[in-house]
């Protein structure tokens, strides 16, 4: 009974506390402060749930804890002249349209979302800050996971966290969308963020799950909302085509035992054609809004590479050689060890295994992803394809040991023991 309240908690935590951090910090005009008293909510269900059951609307019970605990800390901490003020401010929205303030955070929802993200994006705070805060507070990531998704410890994530909040405590950032002349350079941190919440829903980086289908729809909505906010900004529509298209293989990308499936396994019957659909008129609409010379972004590129595959009936039919071209660009645009492993790959389907590995080892001696599992994963494929299946073992293991997914160790280890098994 416990242990099913928990786990109801964990998974009404995950799709609430966005929403309740945003809606919060509308009302306490404080990112730092909304998250403690939100935290004070998941606190008060630990206590209350597995004894009194799931209510039946989890989000509204945390949001109406919440608010109780922001009234009594606001009483408690501030001077008797700023108490007077915010506590009437507090209750005048608490009163307005029938004190129901849940009912209008749910209308309002995807606003606050997009100012709480503008907000974690504000040049005040370094682009490092930015994304750890809104993988924080968005996509409601632990510390662990967000030091999984930078490749960087936790002690260095929760600092960068903490500095963050204090930062936008410190200056009194408003809880508003900037100024249209300023959204743009606010922008590209605010594309990477949201792209790295649907990475992370994608391909979790940690748990039991390969996949996390919430934070993709998160990211989708997020990125849904800022194309209708920004029509004519050219990379929101290639970020939101990059998301649609990924998201159109989620039904295919895992098995009936939750173990990943390979993209080259898949099932493509299984993809959405719907968002296929629209994830090719997103990518024609930010391309049409280019000067005829111009070169595509760095996310319409990856959408382009992902509508190759779209259009493909069969793996077979894959355009790879059009593919590695992407990557070439892709690469000369925003050049990065990723892109240039994804590259690896890409040249590795169109001109064999052996010109991937030539890509992929340099990677590997200048260190650049020291550390990062899918080096020596696509290695080890790489490697198997050419029948060097004892080097192609030790990579498979090396890779499994380097991730914290458990369906994607699972996989690892048995593509290292087919591995074995050709040797004997």
């Amino acid at each position: 009974m416990v242990h099913d309240a928990n786990r109801a908690i964990e998974a009404v935590w995950r799709n609430e506390a966005a929403r309740l951090i945003a809606g919060l910090t509308r009302l306490v005009r404080d990112v730092g402060l909304a998250e403690e008293l939100a935290g004070d909510a998941l606190v008060a269900a630990l206590e209350q749930w597995p004894q009194d059951g799931v209510p039946r609307n989890p989000g509204a019970w945390l949001m109406t804890i919440a608010k109780r605990r922001a009234v009594d800390l606001l009483r408690r901490k501030m001077t008797l002249e700023r108490k007077h003020e915010e506590i009437g401010y507090l209750e005048s929205v608490l009163d307005a349209s029938g004190t129901d303030l849940d009912a209008s955070l749910d209308d309002h929802i995807g606003d606050d979302l997009l100012r709480l993200i503008f907000i974690a994006c504000h040049p005040v705070l370094s682009t490092e800050a930015r994304a750890a805060l809104t993988l924080r507070l968005l996509g409601g990531l632990t510390t662990s996971e967000i030091a999984r998704a930078f490749l960087a410890s936790e002690p260095t994530i929760a600092q960068r966290i903490v500095r963050a909040k204090k930062t936008l405590a410190d200056a009194k950032i408003p809880f508003e969308v900037p100024p249209r002349g300023e959204l743009p350079e606010r922008l590209a941190s605010v594309l990477s963020v949201i792209y790295l919440i649907f990475n992370e829903g994608y391909a979790a980086t940690a748990g039991d799950d390969w996949m996390r289908p919430g934070l993709c729809e998160d990211a989708l909505r997020l990125g849904r909302i800022l194309a209708e906010l920004l029509p004519d900004e050219p990379e929101v529509h290639g970020l939101v085509s990059l998301m649609e298209l990924q998201a159109s293989r989620s039904r295919a990308r895992v098995g009936p035992g939750g173990e990943p499936i390979l993209l080259l396994e898949q099932d493509r019957a299984r993809w959405d054609q719907l968002l296929i659909h629209r994830g090719l008129a997103a990518l024609d609409r930010g391309a049409r809004l280019l000067p005829a010379d111009a070169i595509l972004g760095p996310y319409a590129l990856q959408a382009a590479i992902a509508a190759c595959h779209a259009r493909a009936h069969t793996a077979d039919e894959t355009d790879w050689p059009r593919i590695a071209a992407l990557y070439d660009v892709l690469a000369q645009v925003t050049p990065s060890p990723v892109v240039e492993l994804n590259r690896a790959v890409a040249v590795a389907m169109a001109e064999g295994p052996a010109a991937g590995l030539e890509l992929v080892d340099a990677l590997a001696e200048s260190g650049a992803l020291k550390g990062y599992h899918l080096l020596p994963a696509v290695r080890g494929d790489f490697l198997e394809k050419l029948g060097r299946h004892a080097e192609a073992e030790q990579a498979f293991k090396e890779a499994a040991a380097g991730t914290r997914n458990a369906r994607e160790h699972g996989v690892l280890l048995k593509r290292a023991a087919a591995c074995r098994a050709a040797l004997a």
